[in-house]
Formats: structure tokens, sequence, C-alpha cells
């Protein structure tokens, strides 16, 4: 009997903490301050770099790139942002690479962004990387992270508040924060984002990327080349909860006319 009331408690919370989400206009289950998750991912930012081989954006190209690139889709982002209305709060942009074979990028609430060496072989280029940057930003600014935090925190936690999941399951919590973000070589793997939100993070990125001036069209030839590193290793379509290179292509060519509205060739210089 306990038990039952527990449960229902519980789904009572989360139907009371789902929100719309005013760019996207999806409901999303919301339990989490975004002030707190911003808190709680500068420190934990700041202990990935601890634990990392940052590369210097004053002594590597590459890292100067990631920075550059960085720096304008987050003013696209921003601007985006303040022109439907809203704002994002709490936001310090930092970008950083750093030096891991693996082939990924990830981006924290407020602006925390990294960019391994291992997925520079495939971008090849500013306006991939821009791309990539929007993707995995978008999934941080349309609270993707959040989402996946919250239905951890219930799943797993009871569906208690952040301060006493930190408070009573320091560890828990903590791995709940970093596979909600994709933070690590194996990103996705424990806590997949859904394809709903894949497919908004391609949506959004491109139209992201495409307001910093990175022509959008370069999504394309990005997912091949990501399609043909994977050495054909991912599992099919209908097994994980990401949408097949080939799949996601399509849909980017259907969110392309809509990025391309945002697009004004030569204002990004490469």
């Amino acid at each position: 009997m306990v038990r039952k009331i527990l449960t229902l408690f519980v789904a009572a919370a989360a139907i009371i903490s789902c929100s719309t989400n005013q760019i996207t206009g999806r409901n999303q289950l919301r339990l989490v301050p975004e002030s707190e998750l911003n808190s709680m991912a500068q420190q934990q930012y700041q202990q990935f770099l601890s634990e990392n081989r940052v590369v210097s954006p004053s002594a590597d190209r590459d890292a100067e790139m990631v920075r550059r690139v960085g720096n304008r889709v987050s003013s696209a982002i921003t601007r985006y942002f303040r022109e439907k209305g809203q704002n994002l709060e709490g936001y310090q942009w930092q970008f950083n690479l750093v030096a891991d074979n693996a082939a990924n990028a990830w981006a924290m609430p407020g602006g925390k962004v990294v960019v391994y060496t291992g997925l520079l072989p495939i971008t090849q280029n500013e306006a991939a990387l821009g791309v990539v940057l929007g993707h995995e930003i978008a999934h941080a600014v349309l609270a993707h992270g959040n989402e996946r935090m919250s239905q951890g925190l219930v799943q797993q936690l009871g569906g208690v508040a952040l301060s006493v999941a930190l408070a009573n399951k320091p560890a828990a919590t903590q791995n709940l924060f970093l596979n909600a973000y994709g933070v690590g070589s194996q990103v996705g793997v424990l806590l997949p984002f859904s394809r709903k939100q894949e497919l908004e993070a391609d949506r959004y990125g491109l139209i992201f990327a495409a307001m910093a001036g990175y022509n959008p069209r370069e999504a394309i030839p990005l997912w091949q080349r990501m399609e043909k590193a994977s050495n054909g290793q991912k599992p099919p379509e209908f097994m994980s909860t990401h949408p097949s290179e080939g799949h996601r292509i399509e849909q980017l060519q259907k969110y392309m006319p809509e990025a391309l509205q945002y697009y004004k060739p030569g204002t990004a210089q490469r």
C-alpha cells in the first residue's frame, strides 16, 4: 500500500512538473530548476577539465577554431532566443578542445561545451563543426538534459529534489547528470537521447549554425562521414533510440529549407 501511494505521488508530481517548451512547443518533464543545473554544470565542467588534457587555443589552431566557431554559434543562439522573447539566463559560454580520440562533443547547461580531438577528422571544416556545435548546444538550451535528468530522478531516486538527491546519493546523482548530458567517451550508452530529442537538436542545430553564418548543407556530408567512420558498428535503428544516419539525413533534408532561410553566405570566414 505504501509503495502504491508513493508511486501515485511520484506520478502526480511528474504530471505537475510537465511544462511546455516555449521554443519547440513540446511538453517536457522538468523537475530541476535550470539555475540548479547551471550550478552543478559549473562544478562538473571544471572537474572534467582538470581530469583531462585541454588543448590550449593560444598554442593550437584546432583549439582556437573550436573556440571561434563556438563563440559564433553561441551568439547566434542567444540572438535566436531573444528574437523569440526568451532569455538564456545563467549562460556563460566556454568552449574547450580536449585531447581524446573519441568522435564526440557535448554541451552542459550554462554554456559549458567540450569538443574531442577525435571529432575533427570527421567534421573536416568549420561549417560542419558549426553544425555539430549547434546540435550539441541545442540539446542543452532546449532542456533535453533537464528532461533526461528529471526522468532519471523519477526512475532511480523516486523523484526527489536535486538538492536532496545530492545530499543523500551524491555519486548516483552525479552519474545521472553526466549521463544526461552525454559526458564521456561512451556518449549515450547508459541514457541515450530519444529520437524526438535528437531530431529536435538536428532541426534547431541547423538553424543555429545557419544564423552563425555556416552553410547548413554541410550537415549532409558530415553525417555521411559519420556513417562511414562507424564502420558498420552501430546497431540497426530499431535497436537504438538514436536515428540511423540514413534516416537522420532524410530528416535533415526536410529541415534544410527552413534552415536556409536563416543562412546569409559570407557572414562566416569558412
